[in-house]
């Protein structure tokens, strides 16, 4: 009998890995690889109960499984602090990050999809996510942060390179950090110049915000302000890259789902949500303990690095019925594929309305094609899951 192994950066299991979720969600529902030092929560009521209680499953030690340290991260991260910091930053960056300024962009982002998709009509085909869904929002948050035109492809190179792996390390290399040096210098640069000269962008609504605290009213400072920046732009545009490019292989491979969605575009609200259940952008999530936990008849000792496998937690037949079959028809109150709690995603919104714009759009132009999945490149991360590179057939 062959012993039951999930290991993150594998790259086999990564490609494929439902089989073994299901497997860990059957026979070992608090998995414990003593190689790399971590347990692992693969059914959705557990995953969501964790998010819920951020006291015990803490975010504060990071999130990622390369960069988790025994101590607290000294950092201005939201997603790398615990309430009560993480309440009084996210209190006040969520005054930036306002309905009105999300529902606003939507001319832009139908505009932008026109822009990159327009060129296409009447070709054989062309790269979806290097050609269009990495490019989409990269230039949707620049907009909305305030990045001058002239810096933004610089940006999208920046944000690149951030998510450069190494064999071993992960993202925990020099490429890495030298872009993230580099993008957090020019955000501060930004961020300061906004402080003597305000304009109409989030940029500036960072430096502006005030929150009253039991130490009276304060701002952010340029570290925490640039850090925010660094976070939505890197966060938001990774993650609605790999969505937008599941949504391109999953609907190809449900033709009559796909043909139903040109038919009748108002089904493409719940067909996002959908994929992000069947196919989750980002699947795996580290927090640490604060104090010991039994589960399952499994005792993890305080300090023990969780991950919380959330595309796992989209496919537990448990919560939803027939959990491998993709449906755009199917009903469920939720899904943890954009966090819970205090750590729900704070761009979810924006990342729903560029996915339903961008479906849309494509749809309307493109009503069919093939993936050359041969041609096709994975991307390949410890946290992030799907396409780099998705060459489409049309006609």
């Amino acid at each position: 009998m062959t012993e039951l192994t999930w290991n993150p950066y594998d790259k086999v299991l990564h490609l494929a890995p439902y089989d073994v979720w299901r497997e860990l969600r059957d026979e070992a529902p608090v998995y414990r690889n003593d190689e790399l030092n971590f347990y692992a929560l693969s059914r959705y009521d557990d995953i969501e109960a964790a998010h819920r209680d951020p006291q015990t499953y803490s975010s504060a030690y990071g999130t990622v499984l390369e960069i988790m340290s025994p101590e607290p991260m000294q950092t201005g991260h939201m997603i790398f602090l615990d309430p009560p910091t993480h309440t009084e930053l996210r209190t006040l960056v969520s005054r930036a990050f306002t309905p009105r300024r999300i529902s606003a962009l939507e001319d832009s982002i139908r505009a932008l999809c026109a822009e990159m998709l327009d060129p296409q009509i009447g070709g054989d085909g062309f790269d979806f996510v290097q050609d269009f869904a990495a490019e989409l929002p990269s230039k949707v948050i620049s907009e909305l942060i305030g990045i001058d035109p002239a810096d933004r492809e610089e940006m999208r190179r920046l944000i690149d390179l951030t998510f450069h792996i190494e064999e071993g390390a992960g993202m925990v290399n020099d490429v890495s950090f030298g872009a993230q040096i580099e993008m957090h210098a020019y955000l501060t640069e930004q961020l300061e110049l906004r402080r003597s000269q305000p304009r109409d962008d989030m940029m500036t609504s960072l430096v502006q915000a005030e929150i009253v605290t039991d130490n009276g009213v304060r701002r952010l400072s340029n570290q925490e302000a640039a850090d925010f920046a660094n976070l939505l732009i890197s966060a938001g545009t990774e993650t609605v890259a790999r969505l937008l490019g599941w949504a391109c292989s999953v609907l190809a491979e449900h033709p009559d789902q796909r043909a139903e969605l040109v038919a009748d575009p108002s089904l493409i609200g719940n067909t996002v949500e959908e994929l992000l259940r069947y196919e989750a952008p980002s699947p795996v999530q580290g927090r640490t303990l604060t104090t010991d936990v039994e589960l399952h008849g499994t005792r993890m000792p305080a300090k023990s690095r969780v991950l919380l496998i959330t595309g796992s937690g989209g496919r537990d037949e448990r919560k939803y019925p027939d959990a491998d079959r993709f449906d755009i028809h199917r009903r469920f109150d939720s899904h943890v594929s954009l966090g819970h709690g205090v750590h729900f995603c704070l761009g979810a919104a924006l990342a729903r309305l560029e996915a339903r714009v961008a479906l849309a759009e494509t749809l309307r132009r493109f009503p069919e094609w093939g993936v050359d999945h041969e041609r096709a490149v994975r991307l390949h991360t410890s946290t992030v899951r799907g396409y780099e590179k998705l060459p489409i057939t049309l006609g």
